[in-house]
């Protein structure tokens, strides 16, 4: 079968589909991978076919004051985005098309998109062909377990009211609703018919496919899920055979286990500030500290004898050895601090972050969350030393650890894709 895979976002939104793409490679299918231009050197170093859209409301990360207002700002700061980013997806919408009708995408027994690039379950109609909806966030499938992740519920929402939360989701619809349905209806030439916007619904009103890339061991899936959902194990890519870069092993076998500290491209409006409270609460912690600069989260100029300053390190062979991870609460960094077995402490920002901060205390494997927002030194430094020094959140991070890295997900997506693409 040929995969169609969309997906628009930062690094951790496009990774989870390159792994995706190894293993359908490996499993002997054809794959072109459609995603912001600017991941385009990131997925020929993995070997995955790649054509490329305009980098539309990716832009608005590139400007560090810009990122810093999406990040943090309030309600004003909002309204401007939800003004200005329709007309950002005009060309995303336009290059989608290309690809997939005429491009390296034609031909397509299925897409798989992440919701986010808008386009997939219009191209796949348009195209007669099935929308699998992939993401590793369960933003989109309502369920009485859990509130919606996209944003910071109250964790004490009645079971009755948490599905009512995922109403939300309905937000893109009413964002981008004129922009997509004028695409659908000069460029694809399609009618306008109910549930043209949600990702769950075929255009017959059947239930979509939905793939979630995320371990059943880290979260389960819900009981008042569908059987169109499936819950697979996390899509990582495989560890780097060149292993960590040497100034990394020199570090790491110097003294005793650091922490890492790493937020990503989650920066905030001072970067340097952040920098210099992480700095301060290692050695409040007397903590040796490898700190992930990458990606314009934190100060790639720090150094030190109990400091090393990485970028675009491998998290899967770096994690399992240091004694505690401190990250921002994305999905992907989340997912290999799991799996990597060891303890955690999540500072989230914003959307499906506090979610995973909680999800890692209910499961014994972080003290509580340190939200950026109240982030001091003090209390990062006391989370820290909680989580480096005790046995009981260490043997529970562990035996998670082991449950994750036994799970397949890649093959148990492959397996569901070519269920749904048989003829």
């Amino acid at each position: 079968m040929k995969v169609l895979i969309m997906t628009l976002g930062t690094r951790g939104d496009v990774q989870p589909f390159i792994a995706l793409a190894q293993g359908l490679l490996s499993a002997g299918n054809e794959v072109v991978l459609t995603a912001p231009q600017r991941f385009a050197g990131f997925a020929a170093g993995h070997g995955v076919s790649f054509a490329g859209v305009d980098d539309g409301p990716m832009r608005l990360m590139d400007d560090p004051a810009m990122a810093g207002a999406v990040i943090e700002g309030g309600a004003r700061a909002r309204l401007r985005q939800v003004r200005t980013m329709p007309a950002m997806f005009t060309q995303v919408l336009a290059d989608c098309w290309a690809v997939a009708s005429h491009g390296a995408g034609a031909g397509a027994d299925v897409v798989v998109h992440n919701g986010q690039i808008i386009a997939g379950q219009h191209v796949a109609e348009k195209l007669g062909i099935p929308a699998v909806l992939a993401l590793p966030i369960p933003m989109y499938v309502p369920t009485r377990e859990f509130p919606w992740p996209a944003v910071a519920m109250p964790s004490w929402l009645p079971a009755a009211a948490n599905r009512s939360t995922f109403l939300g989701m309905k937000a893109p619809a009413a964002i981008f609703g004129r922009v997509v349905d004028r695409w659908r209806e000069d460029t694809l030439g399609l009618p306008r018919r109910r549930g043209r916007h949600d990702p769950l619904r075929r255009p017959d009103n059947g239930q979509a496919p939905v793939l979630h890339a995320f371990s059943p061991s880290v979260l389960p899936p819900p009981v008042d899920w569908p059987d169109s959902v499936h819950t697979t194990g996390y899509w990582f890519l495989p560890p780097s055979d060149e292993g960590l870069p040497p100034r990394v092993e020199d570090f790491l076998r110097a003294g005793d286990p650091p922490v890492f500290v790493g937020f990503g491209s989650m920066s905030g409006r001072d970067p340097a500030r952040s920098t210099a409270l992480v700095l301060e609460a290692a050695r409040s912690a007397e903590t040796r500290l490898v700190i992930g600069a990458g990606w314009g989260g934190l100060d790639s100029g720090v150094s030190g004898d109990d400091v090393l300053a990485v970028e675009d390190v491998d998290y899967l062979r770096l994690f399992p050895r240091v004694a505690a991870v401190v990250h921002h609460g994305g999905a992907g960094t989340a997912g290999a601090a799991f799996a990597s077995g060891r303890p955690q402490v999540v500072c989230p920002f914003v959307a499906d972050q506090p979610f995973w901060a909680r999800l890692a205390r209910s499961r014994g494997v972080a003290p509580a969350p340190q939200p950026q927002r109240h982030l001091t030194a003090a209390g990062l430094a006391s989370a820290i030393t909680t989580a480096a020094t005790d046995s009981d959140m260490a043997r529970a991070a562990q035996e998670l650890g082991d449950r994750v890295r036994a799970e397949d997900g890649i093959s148990a997506a492959v397996t569901v894709l070519e269920h749904i693409a048989a003829p």
